[in-house]
């Protein structure tokens, strides 16, 4: 097997990919395919962390729009993001992929506190580890989670798993004529307004040159494909 492009990558995944077809929810299936895809990456013996978002259960800002204190409405987010970090351990565990959730809220009894040094140590072990709760904090988004997350391991990059195959100039739904990029410099991201991600996120990678790339979680093991060097998706990054 040929070397990953990156050995190390922080794979941030959507709360809504947990539900499937579903509208709200954890939906099994969905939970299986995911952790069959993740396992396919890890098989290429990169390392593998995972950021996991809570919007299938709740998303705190939207909460927080219908009146819910937003500060509770965050807290409550993030406890959703543990949920789904768990049934994503249990769907790796079951295809033998030795897996450890690390949050960033104290729950001993059910996963690990967020301990930088030991996350590493789990990944030279050949683990994959999934960082829950967010950042711990109100206010700031799971992108923001995964880009912090992805540099204090000094991951490589952050692959960005989306319902859409990359980044395009415009809504690729609503427009048939939208053009797909290759390749976007981070300033011309924020010249234009494209939203790869929250701006507090992209800035943290912009400033630290981590690069991003972003494609469609729904294709035939694309993760694998993407750490592989595969060149699908969009890869933002800084020009050299």
């Amino acid at each position: 097997m040929s070397e990953p492009r990156w050995k190390r990558v922080l794979l941030k995944l959507s709360g809504e990919a947990f539900a499937g077809q579903q509208d709200f929810g954890l939906e099994p299936a969905a939970t299986r395919d995911i952790a069959s895809k993740v396992a396919s990456a890890h098989s290429t013996g990169a390392d593998i962390c995972v950021v996991v978002g809570g919007g299938n259960i709740m998303r705190g800002a939207i909460a927080a729009d219908a009146g819910l204190d937003r500060v509770t409405a965050d807290n409550i987010g993030m406890l959703a993001t543990v949920q789904n970090a768990l049934a994503l351990q249990e769907a790796l565990e079951s295809l033998g992929v030795v897996t450890r959730v690390q949050t960033a809220i104290a729950m001993a009894q059910v996963a690990e506190p967020f301990i930088r040094r030991r996350a590493i140590r789990h990944l030279e072990k050949g683990r994959v580890v999934i960082f829950a709760a967010g950042t711990g904090n109100p206010y700031f988004s799971t992108d923001t989670a995964a880009v912090l997350r992805a540099l204090e391991i000094r991951a490589e990059a952050v692959l960005k798993a989306t319902n859409v195959d990359g980044v395009y100039d415009k809504d690729p739904r609503k427009n048939p004529d939208a053009r797909r990029f290759t390749y976007l410099d981070y300033d011309y991201c924020i010249e234009n307004r494209l939203g790869v991600m929250d701006m507090t996120a992209f800035a943290l990678c912009a400033e630290n040159r981590l690069p991003i790339v972003v494609f469609s979680l729904a294709g035939d093991d694309n993760i694998r494909r993407v750490i592989s060097g595969e060149e699908i998706g969009t890869v933002v990054g800084r020009k050299q």
